[in-house]
């Protein structure tokens, strides 16, 4: 789950980390009356889940309020990654003297946190990885043991100059983690950490990503949830308890299993396919779900035929042959769909779908082949049989 940047800069105020003086408006009016209670040149933010808000015009600097205005007219006008600007940060324009990268993250390789820090910030952290990866420095944090302040402090003065920012920078990350630690993150990014005033150093920018599987014991991190983060699909994936993402194909995917429907996806494409989503009914073994997951995957425009790909553990294929039929009494599917079941109860799954009139691939490859020629160039093919009823292969 991703915060917008005013709201990680509200959560960093409140465990005590230094931040500018901010207000978030929904128009340009609002941005005059921000500007002219800082009575001084301001910064104008868009406020979206995504990065890269500079490189898209989503950032300016507005030398007065009648200037804000014409900025944040600009800006509302954006979309940026695919998400419309319908907020605008208002925020007093610093005169920076330094900027830093400060960050928390998790390293999967490693089983551990790690802190990563830079003496060139204001860029990302990602190109400064590919160009000029020296000038990043890190610190492994075992989630057993405590962050060493020996070892911070032989991290922190390798990137800050004077012994005045380093126990600042101090202060800050080790509050940083115990945020980090406390409220679930898998993410707490500062871009740039500057250095403004009298070498004061201040949190300019933030980026906050929490553990999806954590939300729910954070009430006020719950809150905070940005209902453009998500698709309709993907809300109602999530209280229908599946596990789904949206992407970009045409090809609709069932699948059992987060790794088979990984697997599932790049097998369409090695075949020449675009999977239209991710979708995992899980290992429960309840018809309900394939009938939500069909609901949900038939209502994208985009999807022109479907993909079932079954391996019976928990999961049972005579359940989800049912759920197919189930489904299809309630839905008028209107694309063809191919269906691969093998594992348990195989034999009674396909037998159920056979004695409906359909056809029942065993190799996920023969059937991965028919749902890509059904798909794309093979799409006026998939049109005719769909008039004349969905076929299941």
């Amino acid at each position: 789950m991703n915060i917008y940047e005013y709201q990680g800069k509200e959560l960093f105020g409140r465990y005590g980390i230094p931040v500018p003086d901010q207000r978030v408006v929904e128009d340009a009016e609002g941005a005059r009356a921000a500007a002219q209670e800082f009575g001084k040149p301001v910064v104008v933010k868009a406020q979206v889940p995504a990065g890269g808000r500079g490189k898209a015009g989503g950032v300016k600097v507005a030398r007065d309020p009648e200037d804000a205005v014409r900025r944040a007219e600009e800006i509302f006008g954006l979309t940026i990654k695919g998400y419309p600007v319908r907020r605008v940060l208002i925020t007093p324009a610093a005169e920076i003297k330094k900027e830093y990268y400060l960050g928390i993250t998790v390293d999967r390789a490693g089983k551990a946190f790690v802190l990563i820090l830079s003496a060139a910030g204001g860029v990302d952290i990602e190109e400064l990885a590919e160009e000029r990866p020296e000038e990043i420095h890190t610190l492994s944090i075992y989630p057993q043991q405590e962050l060493e302040r020996s070892r911070l402090d032989k991290v922190l003065r390798q990137v800050f100059e004077s012994e005045s920012r380093v126990v600042q920078a101090r202060e800050v990350a080790e509050t940083l983690y115990r945020m980090f630690l406390e409220k679930d993150c898998s993410l707490v990014e500062v871009n740039p950490y500057a250095v403004v005033d009298e070498d004061r150093l201040v949190a300019l920018d933030s980026k906050v990503s929490f553990d999806d599987n954590a939300v729910f014991r954070h009430e006020d991190v719950a809150e905070m949830r940005n209902p453009e983060e998500w698709s309709d699909d993907e809300r109602d994936a999530k209280d229908a308890g599946l596990a789904f993402v949206s992407m970009e194909g045409d090809i609709g995917c069932i699948v059992n299993g987060a790794g088979l429907a990984m697997a599932t996806m790049d097998i369409i494409k090695l075949y020449g396919g675009n999977p239209a989503n991710f979708l995992d009914v899980g290992g429960s073994s309840s018809p309900d779900k394939v009938v939500n997951a069909l609901r949900i995957i038939q209502r994208n425009p985009r999807v022109d035929s479907i993909l079932v790909n079954i391996f019976g553990g928990i999961t049972r294929c005579d359940d989800i042959a049912n759920g197919i039929l189930m489904a299809l009494e309630q839905i008028d599917l209107k694309v063809p769909m191919v269906v691969r079941l093998i594992g348990t109860n195989e034999e009674e799954g396909r037998r159920l779908l056979t004695d409906a009139g359909f056809e029942v691939a065993e190799e996920l490859s023969v059937a991965v082949n028919k749902v890509v020629d059904f798909s794309g160039s093979g799409r006026a093919g998939a049109g005719q049989q769909a008039s004349t009823g969905p076929r299941v292969s």
